[in-house]
C-alpha cells in the first residue's frame, strides 16, 4: 500500500502545480474561459476519466416527485470497478487515508466507482456574483474572517487554505433551507436510535432585512421532534462572517426546563446534539463555523474517489433500517467518482485545544463542498472519516451535500446526518427574517 512518504511527493508536486495555476488568483476572466464560472478548472484530466464540465446537470434532467424523491439520472449505468480489501493497493493514490483504514476494517466495505459526471450547478446570480468577489472580497484577521461579502463564492481562484475553507462556509446551499431530516449514532453491534429533527437554516442573501454590512453569514434553528424523550429540544445558532469581531451566538431551549438559554458550548468540540460524543460540533457539514484553533496549509489538488450523484442512497424507496447496516452504512447503494479536489490541512495551534490535533480535507473543485475528511487524535493516528454524499437537485440547481456519515475506526460505531429517505421533502430559496432565528422565535415554535 501506498507509503506515506508517496503520498506527500504526490501531493508535494501537485501542490506545486495548483500554485502555478492560481497564481493569477485576482484575473475575473479566467473565469468561464479555462476556469468554471466558480473557479474549477473546465478542462478534463489527461486520461478521460475526469471529463470536461459543460455546465452542469440541465434543469429538467431529473425531478422530485409528490414525496421530494429525485430520479436517479444515472440508474442505467454500472460501476466501472469496484475497489474493496483485495484490491485496494491498485487505488491507493485515489484514496484518502480513511479509506483505506475503512477498506482495511470492515471485509465488506467496498467502494462501487462509477463514470465520472460534473453535474455541478449553481443559479446565474451566484456565478455573477462570484465575478464581482474577485478582487473585491478579502480575508482578514489572519483569515479566520472576511471583508467586503455579500453572498456566493469569496474566492474561485483560492491561494490560502483559508480562502478554500471560506469558500466551503459560504457555497451555494439553496438560499434557505427548510426541511425535515433524521439522524443516528450506529453502536457496534449495529444498534441505533433514530432521531429526527425539524431545520430551518437561512443564508445572508435570502434574509431580507440584514443590512448589508451586518456581520452574518447564516442563521440556523433545529427542533427535535423525536424520540418522545428529546421531542421539544430546539437549538438557535448564530454564525457570523467575522468570528474574531463577534462570536457564534446559540441558545437552547430544554423541554424540561421550559426555558431558552444561552449554548456558547454549541461550537468547536463539543459533542454535536444527540451524537454522544460521535460528532463534534464543527464537524457538522465536514467542517463549519471559526477557523481560528487551526493553522492552516494548502497542500494542493489532487484527483480522488469520493462521493458523487448518490441518488440511489437517497431514494425514499430504501429504508433507515436497510440503510443502517452493522459496521458501516449499505455500500451496494453509495456511488464512487473520480473528481478533483482541493486537499486543505488543519493543525491544532500551539496552545488551543480541540479533541481533533489534525483534519485533512478534500473540497470538492466544482461545488465546494468538503466530500472527505481525514480526522486525527492527539497521537497523530487517524481517528475517524467524514463522507457527505452529495447529489444535484436538478431543478433548482442546488448541489445538496446529501446524507453524511463519520465514521469512528476505534469504536467501530458511526454516526449519520441528515437523512430524508423516510422523512419529508424541504422547499428552498423562500426570503426569511432577522425576527424568525431569535430567542422569541424560539418560545413561539417551543409552545
Amino acid at each position: 500500500m501506498t507509503t506515506h512518504t508517496n503520498k506527500a511527493l504526490l501531493l508535494a508536486l501537485t501542490s506545486a502545480i495548483s500554485c502555478a495555476a492560481v497564481a493569477a488568483g485576482s484575473d475575473a476572466s479566467r473565469l468561464g474561459d479555462s476556469l468554471t464560472p466558480l473557479g474549477a478548472e473546465i478542462a478534463g484530466n489527461a486520461d478521460g476519466s475526469i471529463p470536461a464540465w459543460t455546465g452542469g446537470m440541465a434543469t429538467d434532467a431529473t425531478v422530485p416527485d409528490a414525496q421530494g424523491s429525485y430520479a436517479n439520472p444515472f440508474a442505467d449505468e454500472q460501476p466501472l470497478y469496484t475497489v474493496d480489501r483485495s484490491n485496494a493497493a491498485d487505488y491507493a493514490e485515489l484514496l484518502s487515508e480513511g479509506h483505506q483504514k475503512l477498506l482495511e476494517i470492515f471485509p465488506d466495505y467496498r467502494l462501487p466507482v462509477y463514470p465520472t459526471h460534473r453535474s455541478a450547478r449553481v443559479p446565474q446570480r451566484y456565478y455573477d456574483q462570484t465575478r464581482e468577489n474577485v478582487g473585491t472580497v478579502t480575508l482578514t484577521d489572519d483569515g479566520y474572517g472576511v471583508r467586503n461579502y455579500n453572498f456566493a463564492i469569496p474566492f474561485p481562484m483560492p491561494e490560502r487554505a483559508e480562502e478554500v475553507m471560506w469558500n466551503h462556509l459560504t457555497r451555494y446551499r439553496g438560499g434557505s433551507i427548510q426541511r425535515q431530516f433524521s439522524s443516528a449514532v450506529v453502536q457496534e453491534h449495529g444498534d441505533y436510535t433514530l432521531i429526527t429533527h425539524r431545520q430551518h437554516v437561512a443564508f445572508r442573501e435570502n434574509v431580507t432585512d440584514l443590512d448589508a454590512g451586518e456581520n452574518m453569514l447564516l442563521y440556523t434553528m433545529v427542533q427535535t421532534l423525536n424520540p418522545s424523550r428529546f421531542a421539544g429540544t430546539v437549538t438557535l445558532v448564530h454564525d457570523p462572517i467575522n468570528p474574531t469581531e463577534q462570536a457564534r451566538s446559540a441558545w437552547q431551549f430544554n423541554p424540561g426546563q421550559r426555558r431558552v438559554r444561552r449554548a456558547p458550548t454549541v461550537a468547536y468540540d463539543s459533542s454535536a446534539r444527540f451524537s454522544y460524543g460521535a460528532l463534534t460540533s464543527d464537524s457538522v457539514d465536514g467542517f463549519n463555523g471559526a477557523l481560528d484553533r487551526y493553522n492552516w496549509e494548502l497542500v494542493g489538488k489532487q484527483e480522488m474517489l469520493v462521493p458523487y450523484n448518490a441518488y440511489a442512497l437517497h431514494d425514499k424507496s430504501v429504508s433507515y433500517e436497510e440503510l443502517l447496516q452493522q459496521g458501516h452504512i449499505d455500500q451496494s447503494r453509495t456511488r464512487y467518482e473520480k473528481h478533483r479536489v482541493w486537499v486543505v490541512d488543519a493543525t491544532l495551534r500551539e496552545g488551543e485545544r480541540h479533541v481533533y490535533a489534525k483534519r485533512r480535507f478534500y473540497v470538492d473543485e466544482d461545488s465546494w463542498q468538503i466530500l472527505v475528511s481525514d480526522i486525527y487524535d492527539n497521537q497523530q493516528q487517524i481517528w475517524r472519516v467524514y463522507e457527505a454524499h452529495p447529489y444535484q437537485l436538478a431543478d433548482i440547481e442546488l448541489p445538496s451535500s446529501g446524507m453524511e456519515v463519520t465514521y469512528d475506526l476505534y469504536s467501530r460505531r458511526y454516526a449519520t446526518n441528515f437523512m430524508v429517505n423516510e422523512d419529508g421533502g424541504a422547499v428552498y430559496n423562500q426570503p426569511a427574517s432577522k425576527a424568525d432565528f431569535t430567542p422569541n422565535a424560539i418560545k413561539r415554535l417551543a409552545r
